[in-house]
């Protein structure tokens, strides 16, 4: 009787976290949170409610080392894509990309070692996106670039 009690016990245990995971897993994902003011507008310029459609301009993938006391532990690829007005100022992105990538490197190479970017070996990906958006301002200025986006983040162990 005792066992049997015991078996049923730990059917519904087992069934009550298959079921709690089922729900868990059932959340949708979330790209980002919240439009900010400029992505409205953005959105109705893409919908024929301003003059002109936004031009996306992708960068050459960006490899980085994490390097820690005992060498390099780990390489970050990143793939970076610059959201801009119009294609006029897309040419002008394209003009500056050498000049943006040194300085995504300069900033990355630095927050990536110092491990702040990193929670439990994992890439904070929001704080490389702001950093990434900090910088493209200082280097192309406010007014050129809407919006930086991450295409692909990848980290592999040495």
């Amino acid at each position: 009787m005792k066992s049997a009690f015991m078996a049923l016990l730990a059917i519904l245990i087992l069934g009550a976290g298959g079921a709690g995971a089922y729900f868990y897993f059932q959340q949708p994902a979330q790209a980002s949170i919240g439009d900010t003011a400029k992505h409205k507008e953005t959105k109705a310029d893409a919908h024929g409610g301003g003059h002109g459609k936004s031009a996306f301009v992708e960068l050459d993938p960006l490899i980085l080392p994490i390097i820690d006391n005992n060498g390099v532990s780990q390489v970050v690829s990143l793939v970076v894509v610059i959201e801009v007005e119009n294609e006029k100022k897309a040419e002008e992105v394209r003009k500056y990309e050498p000049r943006l990538k040194d300085a995504y490197i300069q900033e990355l190479y630095g927050v990536l070692n110092k491990h702040v970017a990193l929670q439990g070996g994992v890439i904070k990906v929001d704080m490389i996106k702001k950093h990434l958006q900090d910088i493209s301002h200082k280097v192309m200025g406010d007014d050129v670039i809407n919006g930086v986006l991450l295409q692909v983040v990848q980290q592999r162990p040495v």
